[in-house]
Parts: structure tokens; C-alpha cells; sequence
């Protein structure tokens, strides 16, 4: 940034002024009055003497410049060493920058190859868990209907074994009774096929047997044996239909656990690298926006410094003249002592004008008297000259010091005329002096305050920009915040409801179950007895042969039937128990499928709650120090304003502008020099 530090200023000295100088004191020497030729200092050592002084100032002087020259040396050194060490900072902090930009945008990118991939596998990975799952629920729906038909035929077959036990019946009466339930009760017609083809493998094996012996065979308990194996043949298939269904089911449950978990996994990897690649792309961001700060502070380093240095050749330049035509003023002057001091010219002078002088003192004394008047007379006339002349050119060009000059001039004696405007002169020239080194300080001081209210106000504004932009991002993510904590609450108050509904149904189902091997374990506990009663009984009955007093034994014709009705109902608990435990089973699996998915599902809201908090803080921190920053901007741009406003009434609120104004001066000093001119020549003569 440019320094406000005033810059030490040269002034041109150039070899018209140093010889004018010179000429001036001569000609002082040459005016005086020849009542000074009786003091005792001859005219050549007043002039070796301020020969003498000239030399000394002209010898302090060139120190001077020697000095502030050499402090303006240092000042554009220091400076410019200063912007060099920003220029080398602001290089590799765009170095810097430009690494984080480069390693930013490389990770986003990596990370957005990586969240395709995983995208693509959960894509993959989803469609086979819709495929499994709709291979299984084909298989489910042909074991529901496989083993629905199994279970009626079992049912069918009790019931067909109840009824053929309660009647005694032969091949067609049974093949009857059958095809007449079949009408009415499910699963009798497949009980009918396979009675029908039994009946017939059993024929073809009997080969040319008789057909009354045959057929007795088959009468009663014959019918039952058959029934009976049938029964047990449905039950055995209906047995391996359900152990595949088991082994289908849990070979699924594993296929589904693996598939859903690797997809849980890989969305919460995406999740993580989503959130991760969105920081990156907004470091990157964050770094660009600091890149192009940095690359406009080093080019206005640069710029300064090439200014400064610029500057300082041409002021350098100007140095190196100004000792150039001191040290031939001085050589001068050392040239003009010598030789005033030497032999011919002081001891001449001494000698032969002193002597001449007092020899003819007495007797030219009259004449001395009459040369003194006419030449005051001239003298006089030359300084009306050179009042009308100024009074002149004061109008023309409008100066009032002009004509309070040549005021003056017209009631003044001839040698303080020359004196007014040899001073005159001095003072126009050191004015004109002063003003461009002025002129040269507020352009120097404008552009260096210019630059730096425009760097202030670029930084100031960015900043506020900065600022609403973070205020914007930290509302949104307390709205985020905020949704995510209504979302978890929604999923604890899901999950709890879950539970509850869970815990209630599993009570209701244990309960069932329970009630249904109760249930089953009695009815056996009967059959049993039942069984083992009338089981007892018919052998007796079997063993007696007297028919006329035939003992009671129980009622064995109603005893099929009953015995049929239980193993009806223990099929039924059977049935039952099978059925509620299958029910058990997959409402479990479906509630911890449930809890397992809300869990992680509420972990990844908590985590990207946290995240987001952690995110907010960061967010307001850079936001308070981004603030803290403005207000120093502000401050910075407020105190380059106000410093602005002081340079205004000096630098830039001025009636006539600095080239008008040295025109006129130049008129000025033309117009002095032309009647100092006219004194000079009069002065001579």
C-alpha cells in the first residue's frame, strides 16, 4: 500500500541563476559611491570578500543538497525494499492460493468420481435386492399355495378317514363317498386323484386274483390302510415343501441383510463424501475469491514501485546536474578569487588607482562634484524608465505586485530600486520553486491516497459481501439444524411407537402360540386316551363269541369319528401354532429391519446435525472476524477520506490552476528582468 510519508524535494539549480548571482554582486561593487574610494578596503578586496561568502554558501548549499539528496536516497531505498519484501509475499501467497485452488478442485473431483461409483453401486446393489425380493416372493407365493393345498388334502384326508371309518365300505362305495365330499370340501378332489390312482396301482398288482377275495380286501380296513398312507405321504411332502420354504427364507434373510447393509453403508459413505466434497468446493471457492485480492494488491505494489522508482531516476537526474552546476559555480568562483587576489589585479588596483585617486583628489574635486550630479541625474531618469515600464506590464498582465512595484519604484532611490527588484526576483523564483515541489507533493499524496481509498473501499465492500453472504448461509443452516432435530424427533417418536405396537403384538402372538401347543398337547393328551380305550375294548369285543349277551365295550361305531374330529382340532393348533410363529417371525424381522434403518437413519441426521453446528460456529467466526475487519477497513477508508478532505483546500480547490499561475509569474519575472535591465544599464553608464 502507498505511505503518506512526504518525500524529501530537489530543487533545480541552474547555471543562469549562479551567474547571475555573481554578476549581481559585481555589479554592487561597481555602484558605489565614490565616496566609498577614501575608506580604507579597496573595491577588489570587497569584491574577494564576497567572492569569498559565496563560495562558503554556495559549499553549504551543495552539502545540503548532498544531504537531503542522500535522505531521499534512503526514503525511495527503504521504500522500495519494503514493496519488495509485499511483492514477494503477495507472489507466494497467489503461489499459495493457487496450490490450495489446484488441490481443492483435484479433491472434488476425486470425490465426485468417488460419489458416482457408489452411486452406481447402490444402484446396483438395490436392483439385486429388488430381484431377490421378487424371486422370493414368487417362491413364498408358490409355497403358500403349495402347502395351502397340501394342508387342505390333509384335512381333506382326516376327515375322509373319519368318514370311511364310521362306515363300513367298499372300493366304489369309498371312491363315492369320496367324490361326493369333494364337491363340497377343499383339497378332497386332490385326495380323490390320488385314492383313484392308488385304487388302480393297486389292481394291476393283484393280477387274475378273484374279484370277491380282492375286493373284500379292500373293504374297511383296507380303505384306511390306504387313506392312511396317503395321509402320511401328504404330510411327509407337505413336511419338505415347509423345510424348503425354511431354508429359501433364511438363505433370503441373509441375501437381504448383506444387500441392505453394504447399501446403508455405501449411502452413508456418499453422504460423507458429498459433505466433504461441498467444503472442498467451497475452500476453493473461499481461495479464488482471496486469489483475486492478492492479485490485485500485488499489482498495485507493483505499480507503486515502479512509480518510486521512476520518480526517483528523474529527481536523481536532477541531482546529479544540480552538483554538476554547483561544482562549476564553485570552480568559478575559486577561478575569480584567484585571480582578484593575485599581484596583477590587487596590487595593480592598490597601487596605481589609490595612488591615482589621492594625487588627484583636491584638484578633480569639482569635477568629481559635477560627474556625481549628472550622473544621479541619469540614474533617476533610468528608475522612472523602469517604474513606467513595470506599471506597463502590471497591466497587461494583471500582477499587483508589479504595481505596487513600480509604486515604489517611482518614489525610491535608484539603489533600493535595484534592490526591490532583485528581490522581487528572488521571491517570484522561490515561489515558483515552492509551488511545483508543492504541485509535485499533492500529485505524489493524491494518487497515493486515491489508491488507497480505492483498495479500502474494494476490501469494504467484499467484506460486507462476505458478510451477507455468511449471514445467509448461517440462517439456512439453522433452518437446517432445525429440520434435522424435528426430523430425529419424529423418528424417536416412530421407533418408540414401533416398540410399543411391536411389544404389544409379540405378547399377543406368544400368548397364541402358547394357547395353541396347550391347546395341541391336550387334544393328543385325548386321542391318546381315547385311543388306547377303544383300542382296548376292540380286542376284547374281538375275542368274545357269544351273541346273545354281548358286553358293552363303548361306543365303537362313534368312536372313528370322534378320534377323526381331534386329530382335526390338534391339526388345526398345529396349523395354527405353525402359521402365528411363521407371523412372529417375520413381524421380528420386519421391526428390527425398521429399528436398524431409523437408527441409522436418525445417526446420519445427528451426525449431519452436528456437522452443520460445527459448520455454523465456523461460519459466525469468520462472520465476527470478517465484521472486525470492516470496521479496521472502515476506519482505514474513513482516516483516507478525511486525510483526503485536508489535502483538498491546498491541492485541488484552487481558482487558478498551477500552469496559469506559472505563466504569470513568468510574465512577472520577464517584466522585472527587462527593468532590472534598464537599472543595470544605468547603473554601468
Amino acid at each position: 500500500a502507498a505511505s503518506t510519508t512526504r518525500a524529501p524535494t530537489l530543487t533545480k539549480h541552474p547555471v543562469a541563476n549562479a551567474m547571475m548571482r555573481l554578476a549581481a554582486s559585481l555589479a554592487a561593487v561597481v555602484v558605489v559611491p565614490c565616496a566609498g574610494l577614501a575608506a580604507k578596503v579597496t573595491p577588489t578586496q570587497k569584491v574577494i570578500t564576497m567572492l569569498t561568502e559565496m563560495k562558503a554558501k554556495g559549499e553549504k548549499a551543495k552539502d545540503e543538497e548532498q544531504k537531503l539528496f542522500s535522505t531521499y536516497a534512503e526514503w525511495v531505498d527503504d521504500k522500495t525494499k519494503e514493496l519488495g519484501f509485499e511483492i514477494k509475499d503477495g507472489e507466494a501467497r497467489i503461489e499459495e492460493l493457487i496450490a490450495t485452488i489446484t488441490k481443492a478442485e483435484s479433491d472434488a473431483a476425486e470425490l465426485a468420481q468417488k460419489i458416482q461409483d457408489l452411486d452406481a453401486e447402490i444402484g446396483k446393489l438395490s436392483k439385486e435386492k429388488a430381484e431377490a425380493t421378487a424371486v422370493r416372493k414368487s417362491e413364498h407365493e408358490e409355497y403358500m399355495k403349495v402347502s395351502t393345498d397340501y394342508a387342505e388334502s390333509v384335512d381333506a384326508l382326516k376327515r375322509a378317514i373319519v368318514e370311511v371309518s364310521s362306515q363300513d365300505v367298499d372300493r366304489e362305495q369309498a371312491a363315492a363317498l369320496l367324490q361326493r365330499m369333494s364337491k363340497h370340501m377343499r383339497g378332497m378332489p386332490r385326495v380323490l386323484a390320488a385314492f383313484l390312482q392308488a385304487q388302480t396301482l393297486a389292481g394291476r398288482s393283484e393280477g387274475s386274483g378273484a374279484p370277491e377275495v380282492a375286493a373284500y380286501e379292500f373293504q374297511s380296513g383296507g380303505i384306511l390302510s390306504l387313506l392312511e398312507g396317503l395321509l402320511k405321504k401328504f404330510k411327509a411332502e407337505l413336511s419338505e415343501v415347509e423345510e424348503v420354504e425354511t431354508n429359501q427364507a433364511h438363505e433370503f434373510e441373509l441375501v437381504e441383510m448383506h444387500l441392505s447393509d453394504t447399501i446403508t453403508r455405501d449411502e452413508s459413505d456418499m453422504k460423507e463424501k458429498t459433505v466433504a466434497k461441498g467444503q472442498r468446493e467451497a475452500a476453493s471457492a473461499k481461495a479464488k475469491g482471496e486469489l483475486e485480492r492478492a492479485k490485485a494488491d500485488l499489482a498495485a505494489d507493483k505499480k507503486l514501485q515502479e512509480e518510486t522508482q521512476a520518480i526517483f531516476k528523474v529527481k536523481a537526474e536532477a541531482y546529479a546536474e544540480n552538483q554538476k552546476v554547483r561544482k562549476a559555480e564553485l570552480e568559478a568562483i575559486t577561478k575569480a578569487v584567484e585571480i582578484m587576489s593575485s599581484p596583477a589585479v590587487a596590487g595593480s588596483y592598490s597601487k596605481r588607482i589609490n595612488l591615482l585617486q589621492t594625487g588627484s583628489r583636491a584638484s578633480g574635486a569639482a569635477t568629481a562634484s559635477f560627474l556625481q550630479t549628472r550622473s544621479s541625474k541619469r540614474r533617476l531618469s533610468a528608475g522612472h524608465r523602469a517604474a513606467e515600464l513595470l506599471g506597463r506590464r502590471a497591466k497587461e498582465v494583471g500582477s499587483d505586485r508589479l504595481a505596487t512595484l513600480a509604486a515604489q519604484a517611482a518614489a525610491s532611490p535608484f539603489a533600493k530600486v535595484i534592490d526591490m527588484v532583485e528581490g522581487l526576483i528572488a521571491k517570484l523564483k522561490q515561489e515558483a520553486a515552492e509551488e511545483a515541489e508543492h504541485k509535485a507533493w499533492c500529485d505524489e499524496q493524491l494518487k497515493a491516497n486515491k489508491l488507497k481509498r480505492n483498495k479500502k473501499t474494494a476490501q469494504a465492500e467484499k467484506l460486507s459481501a462476505e458478510i451477507e453472504g455468511l449471514t445467509s448461509q448461517i440462517a439456512d443452516m439453522g433452518d437446517n439444524i432445525a429440520k434435522l432435530i424435528e426430523e430425529q424427533q419424529a423418528l424417536t417418536k416412530s421407533m418408540k411407537e414401533a416398540t410399543e405396537i411391536r411389544q404389544k403384538e409379540k405378547a399377543e402372538n406368544v400368548a397364541t402360540i402358547a394357547d395353541a401347543k396347550a391347546g395341541g398337547e391336550a387334544v393328543k393328551r385325548a386321542l391318546v386316551v381315547l385311543s388306547e380305550f377303544y383300542a382296548g375294548q376292540s380286542s376284547l369285543l374281538q375275542q368274545s363269541q357269544a351273541p346273545e349277551m354281548e358286553a358293552y365295550k363303548g361306543m365303537q361305531g362313534a368312536n372313528g369319528g370322534v378320534i377323526g374330529m381331534l386329530e382335526v382340532i390338534q391339526s388345526d393348533f398345529a396349523r395354527l401354532q405353525h402359521e402365528t410363529e411363521a407371523s412372529e417371525k417375520a413381524a421380528a424381522t420386519e421391526y428390527d429391519t425398521f429399528m436398524a434403518d431409523s437408527a441409522t437413519t436418525k445417526e446420519e441426521k445427528h451426525k449431519s446435525e452436528v456437522q452443520l453446528k460445527l459448520d455454523k460456529d465456523q461460519a459466525e467466526f469468520e462472520k465476527s472476524q470478517r465484521e472486525k475487519n470492516l470496521k479496521g477497513v472502515e476506519a482505514e477508508l474513513a482516516k483516507a477520506n478525511e486525510y483526503f478532505e485536508q489535502l483538498k483546500p491546498s491541492c485541488l480547490e484552487v481558482h487558478v490552476s498551477f500552469e496559469e499561475r506559472a505563466a504569470k509569474r513568468k510574465e512577472e519575472i520577464e517584466a522585472l528582468k527587462e527593468a532590472w535591465n534598464i537599472l543595470d544599464q544605468k547603473s554601468s553608464s
